[in-house]
């Protein structure tokens, strides 16, 4: 049993929770993910970790309710007990190169920061891009700008914050600058796509932080799999990180659609926006 120490309202529907887990806070790294299990009869959903002390002994993780369990969970506070958490699962974060862009989107952002974080801990020249639908729903904008970064840019589709567009509009002149020496993004499907796309055109390394559905966390169960570079991979034990331009994205789009119906008009709207910047 794991008890929830806080839980934190980013908005109306995404919500964070500190959770006492000892020996998972010494293990966990930036890019890694745990698995829940609210009560006995509940399902596993992954999450990634946004924060860690391994001298307080807990972690951190952020959701979005968009089903069943996670509107379970959100109904939960500080003080209950969650029935299974599991981790650290996954291979750290490794990216190579002096400078560095990260790039967070929605729900992504959680994944970013620690990321992010750690990559200034390591020295590099570090610039971040947030992108969200609307400012309500950009989370862990002041632990960012805490960070030593280099620039942080802000993009909200309707302009509540930031500039108006998407993240690809940022990162497309930081590449053109020739800034940058890798990228690291997470987020939405098409948003991680259509920044795999401009970074191939300027022949800068992209990382992606795959999220497909995922069971059991092992590589047992198969739901996890992607096409990258021709090959099939398990996003729990081979990634999540993988070569964002070796992506099948159209297949990974077409998986996650099977279970969220809002994948494909999603992409639909962010080719149209990246069509508008041009």
């Amino acid at each position: 049993m794991y008890q929830i120490l806080k839980k934190t309202q980013f908005s109306e529907n995404v919500f964070e929770f500190r959770v006492a887990a000892p020996r998972m806070a010494k293990k966990a790294h930036a890019g890694q993910f745990l698995m829940v299990r609210a009560d006995e009869t509940g399902e596993r959903v992954p999450f990634t970790f946004a924060n860690w002390n391994p001298n307080e002994g807990w972690i951190e993780f952020i959701f979005m309710v968009v089903g069943k369990t996670t509107r379970a969970l959100a109904q939960m506070n500080e003080g209950d007990y969650l029935r299974d958490v599991t981790g650290p699962l996954g291979c750290p974060t490794e990216i190579e190169g002096d400078r560095v862009t990260v790039i967070g989107g929605g729900v992504g952002l959680a994944i970013a920061y620690p990321v992010a974080r750690m990559l200034c801990e390591q020295g590099k020249k570090v610039s971040v891009i947030m992108g969200a639908r609307t400012e309500s729903l950009l989370i862990l904008t002041e632990q960012f700008r805490a960070l030593p970064l280099e620039n942080l840019y802000i993009t909200t589709d309707d302009g509540s914050a930031g500039e108006q567009g998407v993240v690809t509009a940022p990162l497309g002149r930081i590449c053109e600058a020739g800034e940058v020496d890798s990228v690291f993004c997470v987020g939405p499907v098409p948003m991680m796509k259509f920044s795999a796309l401009t970074c191939e055109k300027h022949n800068v390394p992209v990382v992606a932080s795959l999220n497909p559905i995922m069971v059991d966390g092992t590589g047992m169960c198969g739901c996890c799999r992607v096409e990258v570079g021709g090959e099939t991979k398990f996003a729990c034990v081979d990634g999540p990180d993988f070569d964002a331009t070796k992506v099948d994205w159209n297949d990974l789009a077409h998986r996650q659609a099977s279970y969220k119906t809002e994948e494909a008009a999603s992409i639909a709207h962010f080719e149209e926006a990246c069509a508008c910047q041009k």
